[in-house]
């Protein structure tokens, strides 16, 4: 059954809003579709929109306050089949406009709702309490890491070596685990959020506190990935780790690809606790660049693990921790290993987005393969150079520029011409609406040998992700303050040797397999 989505626009608004805003607020809603199982999947009621768009975009949000994952505790059950749910746009992500200031004003009413992951209520309030310890304000927080999504086994680990007084939803969450949780804050003033957390929390900071709030914002706009941590700090009795950082390079990296410290970060599941719009618009952005990427990587028929994967390990091709015994060599297999659900949660929707590739498996017309860890569907996407030229073009603006000079040295393109094309594809004029279509240039990238994509592609991801890692590690050093670090280092590296170790025991006992079936 088709049905039709128009946004009603007041006209008292109309004389206020420039043409990309006008299209933003009507063109983009009006599209005429039919109902996809996987879209009814995928996001809440409109109800629950509603909710979320009013209660979680704000800097105080109320505890109990709905968000699109409160459909269930343990599932991404689909919402019922009465539930309206309107296809997203095609080219929603053409010319998107990152000033918007209200969730009404995304593309969609249920847009990007497959960021929601679904936990544990009992869980998600935990998490959400810790948030409410902190006095300055707060517009956008997610938690992540193996404190949130588990990447191994059960351990034998007490919690109580680590957490002084957990609640026990954090207890039962973590199996035991004992392990510190991650957070992100996103704020809106650097230097005024960390001046009221001196004050409420000067115990965070390390000895660069004292130079006062004015000196810890420079430290963290104006080094590394734009992050300061804060780490092994205890809060209602957990041991967290959070980094602060401002809306505006969030949205920047999100978009543009310019550091990929935090836009890696949200491209693997994250627990998103307080929600804000221009970051949800800019974070969808994200996710489908990372589709886009990936896909250049792939052949034209791969597995679920295969592309999820290859996304997963897009952040860690220029990490520094990776070429060093300071992390599990594992970590890309395990967070697959033990998230499937959730990257499908994620991924899925944009997929069925995308008009050059699509599920291909029998079994994704079962009603409950969303939920199903042991399924691998097989994708197929269309390997035509116009169509991969054209995800060329639309890859982010920062990333995208470093792999067109990758290409410019490849194709020895004189330098006129070559900032000729550069201006022709410039995306950052407000003045005009332009449809991103892939040049001969895209085209030409995109028909290069695959071995040969897959090499510049990767070259430019590590010169994107390597100086700002290096940076941000660095300035964590004086940040965290050196017993803080030292403990952080240790840490890792006996996450390396862990992995390491089952990873012997994982190749002893195939082997063995092997020996016996023969």
């Amino acid at each position: 059954m088709a049905s039709i989505t128009v946004l009603s626009t007041s006209k008292s608004i109309l004389p206020y809003l420039s043409p990309r805003r006008l299209l933003a607020r009507v063109g983009w809603q009006y599209r005429l579709s039919s109902l996809h199982p996987l879209n009814q999947r995928s996001f809440a009621s409109s109800n629950d929109v509603k909710k979320n768009g009013e209660a979680d975009g704000r800097e105080r949000a109320s505890p109990g306050s709905s968000d699109p994952s409160t459909q269930s505790t343990t599932s991404s059950s689909p919402p019922s089949s009465s539930t309206s749910q309107s296809a997203v746009p095609p080219d929603w992500d053409e010319n998107p406009d990152l000033n918007i200031s209200a969730f009404s004003q995304l593309p969609h009413s249920t847009f990007g709702y497959n960021q929601h992951m679904i936990i544990n209520s009992e869980f998600k309030e935990a998490l959400r309490q810790i948030l409410w310890q902190f006095r300055a304000p707060i517009r956008y927080a997610f938690a992540y890491g193996s404190g949130v999504f588990p990447q191994t086994a059960s351990s034998s680990k007490s919690a109580s070596t680590v957490h002084a007084h957990p609640s026990p939803a954090i207890s039962s969450m973590q199996g035991g685990q004992g392990k510190m949780i991650d957070f992100i804050f996103g704020v809106s003033y650097t230097q005024h959020w960390h001046s009221l957390n001196l004050q409420q929390h000067r115990d965070h900071y390390s000895a660069i506190g004292s130079l006062g709030s004015s000196f810890v914002s420079r430290v963290q706009d104006n080094y590394g990935a734009g992050l300061y941590f804060n780490p092994y700090v205890t809060v209602n009795g957990t041991l967290i780790k959070y980094g602060v950082v401002n809306l505006d390079t969030l949205c920047r990296d999100l978009s543009e690809w310019d550091t990929l410290y935090l836009a890696g970060r949200l491209q693997k599941p994250v627990k998103i606790l307080r929600d804000d719009p221009r970051v949800r618009l800019a974070n969808q952005i994200n996710l489908i660049s990372a589709v886009r990427t990936a896909l250049l990587l792939l052949p034209s028929d791969f597995t679920e693990q295969e592309l999820y994967g290859t996304i997963a390990g897009l952040s860690y091709l220029g990490d520094p921790r990776m070429a060093l015994p300071a992390e599990n060599p594992n970590k890309v297999a395990n967070i697959i290993k033990y998230q499937l659900p959730n990257f499908r949660r994620l991924y899925a929707p944009l997929i069925e987005n995308l008009p050059n590739v699509a599920f291909h498996d029998p079994r994704c017309k079962s009603s409950d393969w969303m939920d199903d860890p042991d399924t691998n569907a097989t994708l197929a996407q269309d390997m035509d150079p116009k169509k991969r030229g054209n995800m060329v073009r639309r890859l982010p603006r920062s990333f995208r520029s470093k792999l067109y000079f990758r290409y410019q040295t490849k194709f020895q393109i004189p330098q006129l011409d070559f900032d000729q094309m550069l201006e022709e594809s410039d995306d950052q004029d407000p003045t005009r609406v332009k449809k991103q279509q892939g040049s001969v240039f895209d085209q030409r990238v995109a028909n290069d040998r695959p071995e040969d994509l897959r090499g510049e592609v990767k070259k430019a991801i590590q010169s994107t992700v390597q100086w700002p890692s290096v940076t941000q590690s660095l300035k964590s050093i004086v940040t965290t303050g050196v017993v803080r670090s030292i403990r952080y280092v240790r840490e890792k590296m006996e996450k390396y040797r862990e992995g390491r170790k089952r990873e012997k025991g994982d190749r002893s006992h195939s082997s063995s397999g092997a020996s016996k079936s023969t």
